[in-house]
């Protein structure tokens, strides 16, 4: 028989750096557990965010899904910037190169509800608009 489900909770962590605290607190798991293996899951990917969806069971035990670094924060570290634009309509903060937006969206794609690269380039590109990267080639 299948456990049954008590709570779906999405949250982000630090690649390797998940800590018991406030975040984790209304999830209902043992945290230094989830903690330690969060982090032995994510070690390799070092200085990124984490996206991490928490199923929670009735006898308390879980399973987690990692998931790829968020595309705004994957976009600011090709783009080399700190932050994203005031006003995306009027102000252009950087400039990334197709080649760039294709390798972010071939690494986004497994997340994206994309059918082809195509698409998921297109879905980035959106992103980055409404952050004020603008892309080579584009106008």
């Amino acid at each position: 028989m299948s456990k049954r489900v008590a709570k779906i909770a999405k949250l982000q962590f630090p690649a390797g750096g998940a800590r018991p605290g406030p975040g984790l607190a209304g999830v209902g798991i043992a945290m230094p557990q989830f903690c330690s293996a969060f982090n032995d899951a994510t070690k390799d990917r070092a200085g990124d965010i984490v996206p991490v969806v928490i199923t929670v069971y009735e006898d308390k035990t879980f399973d987690f899904v990692t998931k790829t670094t968020p595309a705004s924060v994957v976009l600011k570290k090709t783009a080399k910037i700190e932050k994203g634009a005031h006003n995306a309509k009027t102000e252009r903060v950087a400039t990334i190169t197709k080649e760039q937006l294709r390798t972010i969206a071939e690494y986004k794609m497994v997340d994206l509800n994309a059918n082809d690269v195509e698409a998921a380039m297109r879905i980035i590109a959106g992103t980055a608009r409404n952050m004020g990267i603008a892309i080579e080639g584009n106008d």
